[in-house]
This record gives structure tokens, sequence and C-alpha cells, in this order.
């Protein structure tokens, strides 16, 4: 029975994972080729907001994990777990440098009879036609020298409801006894585990879910510029058409697609697709939609100062939230980045403010991009020309918002039951 577990990649996805496989008993080993986390880590630190340092510290404490960058760690390990990003070129080509260069690690320290399971998120095929040539180079056969499987991550950062080891695991083994084990490894963790046939459907698994989100909310963002012209409520109409039970789910608008999974995730398989001559009409027509939002929601900006007779040059706009989703620390692919860019682009003086996130660099869309949180109170507010609210954290607080902001620019419906002039939805 496997009892020694490493996992490779230790942020958003790895690290929620060893806290789970830490609870269920196992002795882990965390490999991350950032030095800082790893000295985090062993120290019992969290550098992610919605994981407490407390839990970080159980782990270390009881002596069921340690951190490394050492991956000749690797030989000693029974299970291996990958999950590294999967992040697109700019040519909107899946870029797997991370996964290949992890699969080399582990196959430069492959050990008979050690699992290997691929968590990171990429299109049909990948688990077969990149991963099992390089651990079979060195000779041993897959499902009787090593086994080999793929199980998708279903993390929902900061969801208060379903939690890692309540969302149910999706599996798929290269051969059957890969999957017997893979399934053997989760069942031990996870509440529920979905045997399915092949890798293939568990990568294919993962991007339908995503594609399913990307292509709905890109629908109700089409709606939301269509009803913003017909002067209809978007959000009092999503509410009247949830009360349907059954045949509609609701989804909701905001300023753009963010996080590592929605934005980039249906590109995947648009990719994959070429190679059996096939477009993805929905996700390419999703993707645009949904990519177009941050121009639309800086159009409103420019309009709601129009309506003081404030020009968006020079203008002093406060941006509210730079992460992609509600307090959370994650600001990957957030629109708001775009956002801040387009404003900058037009002139104005942008300032932001999130709580999670002290400073924005390093964004590799916008290398030149450093700007610092800003503290906010009444005097800041009243010295702005525009409020936008990009994100909508539950810390904020939103009477201080309305009292003292002059103008308010809402992609969220943060500011509803409150009726106002200056509030201007986006």
């Amino acid at each position: 029975m496997i009892s020694k577990v490493g996992v490779i990649g230790l942020g958003y996805v790895g690290l929620p994972l060893v806290i789970e496989f830490c609870r269920a008993g196992f002795e882990v080993t965390g490999f991350d080729v950032d030095k800082s986390k790893v000295d985090d880590l062993n120290q019992g630190k969290s550098y992610i907001s919605y994981i407490n340092a407390e839990d970080i510290a159980f782990c270390t404490e009881k002596g069921s994990f340690s951190a490394t960058s050492n991956y000749a760690d690797l030989k000693a390990m029974e299970a291996i777990i990958i999950s590294v990003p999967t992040p697109l070129s700019d040519y909107r080509d899946p870029d797997l440098q991370y996964v290949e260069k992890t699969t080399r690690q582990i196959s430069e320290n492959l050990q008979e009879g050690q699992l290997i399971v691929l968590e990171s998120t990429t299109y049909p095929g990948t688990t077969e036609e990149k991963l099992l040539p390089i651990l079979s180079s060195n000779g041993l056969a897959v499902g009787e020298g090593f086994f080999l499987a793929y199980s998708p991550e279903r993390v929902d950062p900061n969801n208060a409801k379903f939690n890692l080891k309540s969302i149910p695991k999706v599996v798929g083994g290269v051969t059957p006894k890969c999957l017997e084990k893979a399934e053997q490894l989760y069942s031990r963790v996870f509440d529920k585990v979905i045997p399915v046939s092949d890798p293939k459907v568990a990568e294919a698994s993962k991007l339908l879910e995503n594609i399913y989100r990307s292509v709905n909310i890109a629908m109700i963002n089409e709606l939301k510029v269509l009803f913003d012209r017909m002067g209809i409520d978007l959000f009092e109409t999503i509410d009247a058409a949830a009360s349907k039970p059954f045949g509609f789910m609701p989804f909701y608008p905001g300023p753009g697609l963010g996080g590592h999974c929605i934005p980039i995730d249906p590109f995947y398989l648009t990719w994959k697709a070429r190679e059996y001559d096939f477009s993805t009409k929905f996700i390419e027509l999703a993707g645009e939609i949904n990519t177009a939002m941050p121009e639309w929601v800086a159009q409103k900006v420019i309009e709601a100062l129009n309506t003081k007779e404030r020009s968006i040059k020079g203008a002093r706009v406060l941006l509210l939230g730079a992460a992609y989703k509600k307090d959370v620390d994650d600001y990957r692919e957030s629109p708001s980045l775009k956002i801040i860019n387009i404003l900058q682009g037009k002139g104005a003086s942008v300032f932001y403010n999130d709580p999670y996130i002290p400073v924005i660099e390093d964004v590799r869309k916008y290398p030149d991009l450093y700007i610092e949180s800003v503290d906010i109170g009444k005097d800041f507010l009243e010295g702005t020309d525009c409020v936008l609210i990009a994100t909508d954290h539950s810390v904020y607080d939103y009477d201080l918002i309305y009292k003292h902001s002059p103008l308010i620019v809402d992609t969220r419906n943060a500011m509803k039951g409150y009726n106002d002039s200056k509030i201007f939805k986006a």
C-alpha cells in the first residue's frame, strides 16, 4: 500500500492536495523550483490567502510533510503527482514545457513500481503522447514496471460549499492496472472516485467542464451588452429566470474571464482539434466575447465620466479588486489587469485596492506594469473621479464606497439596492 507521496508544484492546485494527503495519513514531500515557497512551507507558513497557516503547520509539525527543491528525492516516492502550470503561448498554443521538464526529472529518478499521475489541465492525449514515451525511455514497461494515470484537478478556491475532499475525483489509467493503482490511491483521500476508460476521457472531461462555463459566461456577457442598450437589468432578469426549478442554471456576467482555467483551457482543445481538421466555433466565439469585456468596461467608465463632463485623460480612476474572483489572492489572467492597461493607455491615472494583493508585478502580458494597492477611506474615495468595482470582495465596505465615491461603475452588481444616478452598471 502506498504511503509516500510526492507532489510536484506547490501552487493553487498542489498545496491543497498536499494538505488533503497529509490529513489522510500519507507521508508527503512537496517539490517546487521556487525556494522561497519551500522555505515558507517548511516553516509552517502559507503564501495563499485562503489556505490557513495552521493547516500547513499541522502537516509539518506532525512530521508528515516536508518541501524540497531536490528532485533526486523523487526516488523515495511511491506515488508522484504532477500539478505544474500549463499556460498558452502568445499564439494560443499549448505550452507544455513545465509538464515535459517535470516528466524528464521523474524519468531520471524513476523507480520500479512507482505510480505517476498528471493533474495539470491539458488536451486529450497528453498523458499517452507526451509523458508515456519519456517515462518509458529507461526500459520499464507501463502497467508493470511503473504506472501512469491522469486525474484532472478540480480546485475551486475559497469555495465554502465544496472542499477538495468532497469533489468527486475523475481518474483514467493508461492500462487497467494503472487505473487500479490510481483509484486505490485517491479513494483513500477523496469521498468519491470516478474511474473512466482511459486518460483521454479524463483529460477531455476537465476541458468540457471549463468550456461549458466559458460558453455560458460568454452568452450572459453578450446579453449584458444587449440588455444595457435595451435598458433592462440583467441581474434582475437572471434572478427571475433562475426561479424556474428545472432547465435553467444561472451564470453571471463580469468584466471578463480570469484565473488559470477558463480563459486558457478551452483553447487546448481548439489546438488539438486542428489535428482532426475540425474548427471549434463555439469555443472561438466564446473566447472573442469574453476577451472583449475589459474593453467594454473601459468604455463604460468613459461614458460615466462624460456624464460628469470629465475626460478620461487625467481622470483619477480607482479600481477595486485585482483578483479574478472574490475573496482570493490570485490575479492570474485577471481582467482587472487588462482594464488597468486600457485606462492607463487612454491617459487615466489608475489606482487600485485589493486587500489580498499588495502589489501587481511580473505580469507576463504586461511586463512593465508595477502598481501597489492603495489604502482607501473617505478622503481617498472623495478624491477620485470614478470608482470601478471589478471584484466584489466581501471585506469591502460598500456603504462607505457609496457615500464617498462621486461616480461608481459596477461590474459585479455589488451596489444592488443602491439606487442612484451616480451608479453605472457594466
